[in-house]
C-alpha cells in the first residue's frame, strides 16, 4: 500500500500571488510613477540662466518621467512577458 502525503493546499493559495512576476512588475511600475508624481509635486525645478540674464525654468518631474518612461519599458518587457511551459 502507497502513501500520499497530503500537503495544505490553504497556504499555498494564500500565497500564490507572491510568486506572480506580473504582480511585482505591476508594483514596481506603480512605484515608478507615483515617485514621478511626488517629483512633481514636491521637487524643485531645474533654472537654466544664460550669460544675457536670461533665465528658463523647466520642472524636475519632466526629466524624472523620461527616465520612468524608460524604466517602465523595461519592467513592463521583463516581467509581463509570456513564459515557456514546461
Amino acid at each position: 500500500m502507497t502513501a500520499i502525503p497530503h500537503e495544505s493546499s490553504g497556504d499555498r493559495r494564500r500565497t500564490s500571488w507572491l510568486w506572480l512576476s506580473e504582480v511585482w512588475a505591476s508594483l514596481a511600475i506603480c512605484v515608478i510613477w507615483v515617485a514621478v508624481a511626488l517629483t512633481a509635486l514636491f521637487g524643485p525645478d531645474i533654472t537654466s540662466t544664460t550669460v544675457g540674464g536670461t533665465t528658463s525654468t523647466v520642472p524636475s518631474a519632466v526629466a524624472v518621467a523620461f527616465f520612468a518612461t524608460i524604466a517602465t519599458w523595461v519592467v513592463a518587457r521583463y516581467g509581463l512577458r509570456e513564459r515557456e511551459q514546461r
